[in-house]
């Protein structure tokens, strides 16, 4: 099995946060977004992960390459770091890694996660996983005919079609088929708006006889911008209530109250303060005299006699006085 995530977007939406760390990487209950997404993959696919490739940005830097490639042998996989060095759409940005696209391939976009109860099928054709929602206007579906095989892919109906959306991940039994076919939008430069698109490759896919099946997932999470990211890691919070990942070593509780479901990371000290519930805090962070809840910290943060809740706050920031829903960028510093 291989993985594909194109990951090379500067993540605008989620600026400050995006300038100084990788989308991906931003931690969602103290693991990155990136990993938990590939953790989770892995276990639904239910087999062997031979190789994750990432398609990220030739600006990232080594730091994150190399947090990249660890990501992957955590799972027993081969990590491969291949560039997009300009954005040409979701097509060209699969075919960045085409070395890596053989055999059975999952394509997953890095800016979802979700929970699923299923074991994919990995004999069938191809398995597109979506979820229901309530409007899908602005969003991908598909539709489905009797025997559960999709019929067609609609980008963002503005009249009711299907309420079946698509997540962004994506499942090929023959890697190299889907790699021949995106060859062939770009060698024919087939564009959407100026851009190679994947639904186009599917299209063509479908009419030459392949089966795609969906996979249907229970909670389709969403990382686009900040209060989705909260709101998210408030989700992660409650799946993971209890397990041990969630309660680094050294932390010293100074008469704190801490309501779960929270993450407290390595060396967080506590002092006076109410962590939660929803919390996510980094690594050698310090809280005095404040509420901290719903909210992401980052590490090395240190808050005093504050309120913080709903809000992300990035590597090495300070927030004195009064504060609420914030989301601000790493060693910045609010006093108020």
């Amino acid at each position: 099995m291989q993985i594909i995530i194109p990951m090379a977007g500067k993540g605008k939406r989620m600026r400050p946060h995006t300038l100084t760390t990788a989308k991906p990487l931003i931690p969602v209950a103290g693991k990155p977004i990136v990993q938990r997404l590939v953790e989770d993959i892995t276990k639904v696919c239910g087999q062997k992960v031979n190789e994750i490739a990432f398609i990220i940005g030739p600006d990232f830097g080594k730091e994150v390459e190399q947090s990249l490639v660890k990501v992957a042998e955590s799972q027993g996989a081969k990590g491969s770091i291949y560039y997009q060095e300009e954005a040409l759409g979701t097509a060209h940005a699969i075919m960045c890694a085409k070395g890596a696209i053989k055999g059975k391939t999952v394509v997953a976009f890095a800016d979802t996660l979700f929970k699923a109860d299923f074991v994919m099928d990995t004999e069938q054709e191809g398995v597109i996983w979506v979820q229901k929602i309530d409007d899908p206007r602005q969003f991908g579906v598909v539709k489905m005919n009797s025997d559960g095989v999709i019929t067609d892919f609609v980008e963002k109906p503005q009249t009711f079609v299907s309420d079946l959306a698509i997540i962004g991940i994506y499942y090929f039994k023959d890697g190299d088929y889907l790699k021949s076919e995106l060859q062939y939008l770009l060698d024919n430069k087939i564009t959407e708006k100026g851009e190679y698109q994947l639904t186009n490759a599917l299209e063509n896919m479908k009419k030459k006889g392949t089966k795609f099946k969906p996979g249907q997932v229970t909670e389709w999470l969403d990382c686009g911008n900040k209060d989705a990211t909260v709101f998210t890691n408030q989700r992660v919070l409650e799946f993971d209530k209890g397990k041990p990942h969630l309660k680094g070593q050294n932390i010293k509780n100074n008469n704190g109250i801490i309501i779960e479901p929270c993450f407290i990371g390595d060396n967080v000290e506590i002092t006076n303060s109410i962590i939660g519930p929803h919390a996510s805090i980094g690594a050698n962070s310090k809280i005095e005299g404040s509420i901290v809840a719903n909210s992401i910290l980052q590490k090395d943060v240190k808050i005093s006699n504050a309120n913080v809740r709903n809000s992300m706050i990035g590597t090495g920031a300070e927030v004195k006085g009064q504060a609420m829903d914030l989301s601000i960028s790493d060693y910045t510093q609010i006093v108020g």
